[in-house]
């Protein structure tokens, strides 16, 4: 059996039905404990006091973020060269969790870096990447809205979403190349000198595994309502027809 068969509309349903009620109760369980842990078992920061806390947001919804859009990145891809239709309706689906968690991260950035920065915003070579990603799935989202036609609008946002895909790649290893800016480094590192203590990195990896599982649940969840709503208008069409 051939994987590209699972990209047909009926089979995605159908397997996509079981699984998602799991996939979900996972997602619960593994962001209660990350964040239960996070948020009252670990201690203050000797610098940063109590907003050290605002990591187990920011850091995975950060993250998220990023992927979000390289995984349109994928399913834009597919779309062009194999012309399945679930995987542009998946990254349509995906734009709105991108976009939730890119604002996410963006606010609760600001609010973990004012006690230290003295200022909610700074012109950052990180955050401002981080800016314009977010003004791409804005644009995204705004291009599928404009275009009636399902092809055309899948086709047009599957070329701005790998255009977009620059910043989405800048985002994510800004933290790593650049050094200027006022943004810390990458909170998760092989480098022990840079990596977060282990008191702090242990809820923080169950926190980011929850985000991703919230991620595909809704993921699944958003893609399985744009299959009924593309059938719901071609059934449409067809009555107009006839």
């Amino acid at each position: 059996m051939s994987l590209w068969e699972y990209a047909n509309p009926k089979k995605f349903m159908d397997w996509t039905a079981p699984v998602l009620p799991w996939v979900a109760g996972l997602s619960a369980l593994f962001l209660s404990t990350g964040l239960i842990w996070g948020f009252f078992f670990t201690p203050d920061d000797f610098r940063q006091g109590s907003t050290v806390k605002i990591i187990y947001l920011h850091v995975p919804s950060a993250l998220m973020a990023i992927n979000a859009w390289l995984m349109m990145l994928v399913a834009s891809v597919i779309w062009l060269v194999r012309r399945h239709h679930v995987s542009a309706l998946a990254a349509k689906a995906a734009a709105p969790i991108g976009i939730t968690m890119t604002l996410i991260a963006l606010v609760t950035g600001a609010l973990w870096g004012s006690p230290i920065w003295g200022t909610y915003w700074e012109w950052d070579p990180r955050l401002t990447s981080f800016l314009i990603l977010f003004l791409f799935y804005l644009g995204y989202m705004a291009l599928w809205s404009a275009i009636e036609d399902s092809d055309t609008a899948a086709d047009l946002t599957s070329i701005l979403c790998i255009v977009g895909s620059i910043f989405a790649i800048l985002s994510r290893y800004a933290a790593l190349f650049w050094s200027q800016g006022l943004h810390q480094g990458a909170s998760l590192s092989l480098d022990k000198e840079e990596n977060v203590s282990d008191v702090f990195w242990q809820p923080l990896v169950i926190t980011m595994v929850g985000f991703g599982l919230l991620f595909l649940t809704l993921l699944l969840l958003r893609t399985r309502t744009e299959v009924r709503l593309r059938r719901t208008k071609a059934l449409e069409a067809r009555a107009r027809r006839t």
